[in-house]
């Protein structure tokens, strides 16, 4: 199916030629013409049939003795085929909000996730007719794309490079709009935009997903601290050899750099100790 336009006229002409043929009637049946009144009462009946009413941002879907004839977009009263089964589509935007859904990432940890999706018909004909209840069919398709595009990622990445759920919500939300448009063309609706809204791991793995997530913050820092460290220790030495005003040999060095090192990894105030004695 394609959606078309249908005959229509202008609603306010349909209502002056109603008005015509009912008046024309009447007359022809006071003067005893009452064959011709009939026909002309007839005529009316059977425009005011056809007369319908259309709401900004619906659509009207005509069907002929079970054919289809076009759809109506045209707002205002219209003029179109008499005895004509008419059904309304709202064609205005509207959201969908699934459900927390429970799905297995990509390393087979259970999580919890819901999206939002944007969406409007655009193809009247398609909505009405390809498939049966196009609302249903939006929330079935729109959280099976959200259980296939949640099971291709991890929920967080702790080593390896790429896309997670988690860290990469923009890329996740994009890539869910494109499938669902995939499987909602089908449809006639058009998916303006897909956003996830719930994310988390589920509660019989959260506290353990937890701790793997703080100790590997804790390593992360750790490690920036130290190459840190090492840097300011490297610069510190290279800054007293350069001037030559104090001569390190490598004792003194070592000394030194465990020192620096204690001072500035620690979780710690360091405590300054006076050596009031020689190293040796």
């Amino acid at each position: 199916m394609k959606e078309y336009k249908a005959w229509v006229q202008n609603g306010f002409l349909g209502l002056l030629l109603i008005a015509i043929f009912v008046g024309l009637g009447i007359v022809l049946l006071i003067n005893t013409y009452v064959m011709l009144g009939i026909i002309a009462l007839v005529i009316s009946v059977i425009l005011l049939s056809g007369m319908t009413i259309v709401q900004p941002n619906q659509a009207l879907v005509v069907t002929f003795f079970g054919r289809y004839v076009g759809t109506i977009r045209n707002n205002g009263i219209s003029l179109t085929l008499p005895f004509s089964m008419r059904k309304q589509v709202s064609l205005r935007v509207r959201n969908f909000n699934s459900i927390k859904l429970k799905v297995n990432d990509i390393e087979g940890n259970p999580i919890e996730i819901a999206a939002v999706v944007v969406f409007r018909v655009i193809d009247s004909a398609k909505a009405m007719y390809d498939v049966d209840k196009y609302e249903q069919f939006v929330e079935i398709q729109s959280e099976t794309a959200l259980r296939h595009v949640a099971s291709k990622y991890p929920y967080d990445l702790f080593h390896d490079t790429g896309f997670s759920l988690r860290g990469n919500s923009e890329e996740i939300s994009r890539e869910l709009g494109l499938e669902l448009q995939e499987r909602l063309s089908l449809a006639g609706v058009e998916v303006m935009e897909a956003r996830l809204t719930h994310l988390a791991y589920s509660t019989e793995i959260a506290s353990a997903m937890l701790q793997r997530q703080q100790a590997s913050a804790i390593i992360s820092a750790r490690t920036m601290i130290v190459e840190g460290a090492v840097g300011m220790v490297q610069m510190a030495i290279a800054q007293i050899e350069k001037d030559g005003t104090i001569h390190l040999d490598e004792e003194r060095k070592a000394a030194m750099i465990n020192n620096l090192l204690v001072a500035i990894v620690s979780d710690r105030s360091a405590s300054p100790i006076i050596n009031t004695s020689s190293l040796y």
